[in-house]
């Protein structure tokens, strides 16, 4: 029976239960590694304190250059050094600086509204910027500083997941933690500062350049790329457009990797978890099933991939003419129909983009994101092709506006274009019904 779908919940109360544990970190790193940590019982709002000493073994260890949880070359799961080498990639051990509370309230002037940068289901982000001298080899830098809400969406099991996979990776793609923060019940992640914020944020309240999107589009896929060709593959399982984040050149980083996973291994074809991510964006099949691989992600990528063509958002609430019309429609089933020509693309492409894009650019976009969303998980490409896909895409000079294909009065499939076929579909619904109570009364 398909499983019913669940949202992200606080882990607090089942912290990292070997049935369903993130990772299968550190399973030969012995009694001082993260391994341990991964393994941990159920932890509570009132066991966080007693989980210090394990937490004070990890941060022991961190602040050393030369320390880490796994074999030199190795992943966490005693595999060869991760990742397919999509440029400056780096698996291996743990680095990361141990910071005090203190320090982190201090750099964020006592987590001041002024400098909080947003708020998601993790908790707050803040602002900050540390000294030189603050941790040996740590440069003066900006950084964002992310605070645990204990009583939000996510907890301790996030947090964790998000310290061992992003303290074993480095890629150019992959927002980099510097640090962590684990001090009685409080728990925060350092990371660099992306000074552009998110995708979300530029996307659907900016004007981005056609060749700003290709270039968003290109990063974040080499930074799954980079995941789905480890050893064992490394499922993101959250991927979005709030999850993308940018830094002053538009090179696009994935982040907050709470709810990544390990992939299946060997002759496996999926893991089977928990349902959990964002809607709209979540592989069909998962949230029937609950099996997941990584053409899960290759499914939220092609939903992306949409928003970047469209401008519009992975679900959208249209409002019809009466209260009853009103529907959520996906983004997904909207667009489909459009996606075939490029004269039929046009009328759903991002009006702010003013018909300056690449029409044989776009019309292979629309292609890429087909594919991704099939419905079958095995027509979906794999992220490696992808990239090489959209690598061949840039410097396209074929400008709709330039070619005919973006004239002033241009059809824009747009919000009041869903409205009216709502409000006609519902008309006609209507319409036949009346006919039908009309021919009755006429029969004998």
């Amino acid at each position: 029976m398909p499983r019913t779908w669940r949202p992200v919940v606080a882990s607090a109360t089942k912290c990292c239960a070997a049935e369903d544990a993130v990772v299968a970190a550190g399973a030969g790193a012995g009694a001082d590694g993260v391994g341990g940590l991964a393994r941990c019982r159920a932890a509570s709002r009132s066991e966080f304190s007693r989980r210090l000493a394990s937490f004070r073994r990890l941060s022991s260890m961190a602040n050393s250059p030369a320390s880490g949880v796994a074999e030199e070359g190795k992943d966490a799961d005693g595999g060869e050094e991760s990742g397919p080498g999509v440029g400056g990639a780096v698996g291996g051990p743990l680095q990361l600086h141990s910071f005090r509370f203190s320090e982190l309230r201090a750099v964020t002037h006592d987590f001041s509204g002024s400098y909080m940068l947003g708020e998601g289901g993790f908790g707050a982000v803040y602002k900050g910027f540390v000294d030189a001298g603050m941790r040996p080899g740590l440069h003066a830098q900006p950084v964002a500083v992310k605070q645990l809400d204990i009583a939000g969406l996510q907890g301790h099991r996030e947090w964790l997941a998000e310290v061992i996979f992003l303290g074993q990776f480095r890629h150019p793609h992959l927002v980099k933690l510097l640090g962590y923060c684990c001090e009685d019940e409080e728990r925060l992640l350092v990371y660099e500062f992306m000074p552009r914020g998110s995708l979300e944020n530029h996307l659907f309240k900016r004007t981005l350049p056609w060749g700003t999107r290709l270039k968003i589009a290109i990063g974040a896929a080499k930074g799954l790329a980079f995941l789905h060709g480890a050893s064992t593959p490394v499922i993101y399982r959250d991927f979005k457009a709030s999850n993308i984040l940018l830094d002053s050149e538009y090179t696009a980083k994935l982040s907050d990797f709470g709810l990544a996973k390990m992939g299946p291994e060997g002759s496996e074809t999926h893991v089977t978890t928990r349902v959990m991510g964002t809607h709209g964006y979540a592989a069909p099949e998962y949230v029937m099933t609950g099996h997941l691989n990584i053409k899960s992600d290759v499914y939220s990528y092609g939903v992306v991939l949409l928003e970047l063509l469209t401008g519009r958002r992975a679900m959208e609430h249209v409002r019809g003419k009466s209260a009853h019309a009103e529907q959520v429609v996906k983004i997904v089933d909207w667009t489909r129909p459009y996606l075939a020509s490029s004269r039929r693309l046009r009328c759903i492409m991002d009006p702010r983009l003013g018909g300056h894009y690449s029409v044989k650019g776009a019309r292979a976009v629309a292609h890429l994101a087909v594919q991704c969303t099939s419905p079958q998980p095995r027509d979906r490409p794999r992220m490696a092709a992808v990239v090489e896909a959209l690598e061949r895409l840039q410097g396209f000079k074929d400008m709709a506006v330039t070619v005919g294909l973006w004239p002033n009065n241009a059809p824009v499939a747009g919000r009041n274009a869903i409205s009216a076929k709502i409000r006609a579909d519902v008309k006609g619904a209507a319409g036949a019904a009346s006919r039908r109570r009309s021919a009755s009364a006429k029969l004998p």
